[in-house]
Parts: C-alpha cells; sequence; structure tokens
C-alpha cells in the first residue's frame, strides 16, 4: 500500500501489518502497489500451507496482492488491516523472496503451527 501522507521508505507499507518498508523488512509486491512484508508471508505460509487455516472472504471480497475474487484458501490479516492474500500469492510471494539472497528468507518448515497457535498469532504484537 502507498501512504500518500509519508515520505520516503515510510510511503511504501505492507497491507497486512501497516508497517513501513525496511532494509530489515523485505516486501513482495503485488498488482497497483499492494506489499506484504516477509513477517506477515511467514505467518500467512504457516497458517494456510501448513496449518491448513483459511478465512472465509466476503462475497467478491478480492486478494490485496492480485486483485481477485479466489475460492482458495486464504489468510485475513488481524494486526491492523483485515486484508486477504490468496494461496496462490501466499506461494508465489514465497517464491519471490527466497529469490533474494540479500534478504535470507526462507519458507516456514511444515507442521510446526498448532490450532492455539493459530488462534494466538497475533497476540504477540
Amino acid at each position: 500500500m502507498h501512504d500518500e501522507k509519508a515520505e520516503g521508505n515510510a510511503f511504501f507499507k505492507c497491507d497486512y501489518c501497516l508497517r513501513p518498508w525496511a532494509e530489515e523488512l523485505p516486501m513482495v509486491e503485488g498488482h497497483r502497489g499492494s506489499l506484504i512484508c516477509a513477517e506477515c508471508l511467514t505467518e500467512a505460509y504457516t497458517q494456510v500451507v501448513h496449518a491448513g487455516a483459511k478465512a472465509v472472504p466476503a462475497e467478491k471480497e478480492t486478494c490485496a496482492m492480485c486483485l481477485e475474487v479466489r475460492k482458495d484458501a486464504q489468510w485475513r490479516s488481524t494486526r491492523g488491516t483485515s486484508s486477504l492474500v490468496c494461496l496462490r500469492c501466499i506461494k508465489q510471494s514465497a517464491r519471490m523472496l527466497e529469490k533474494d539472497p540479500e534478504c535470507g528468507w526462507k519458507r516456514p518448515e511444515g507442521g510446526s503451527a498448532t490450532a492455539a497457535d493459530i488462534a494466538g498469532a497475533d497476540d504477540e504484537d
């Protein structure tokens, strides 16, 4: 997302947690400037790919990254926004971030998230 009131790197914010872009917080850009940061991508990947969580979108609600109405699994942020990201965009963003050797991001390993982890994932922030 682009924050028209901000300047510099703060202009670019993650659509899912609203944190500004920084060298230590790499992001992947979707359509029309939508962004997902590495931390939100890690949470989305863990919850949707490994734990099978599935947010239920409202009728005709779109993924913030691809701007499509999707029927596959989705992750909804609870970190300041209610933006959705679909499974396809989660996987595609993971591939993109892994290709950047400077950021050092790796896909979360499977099987580590439990239902309790998913329910309390946002309590730490």
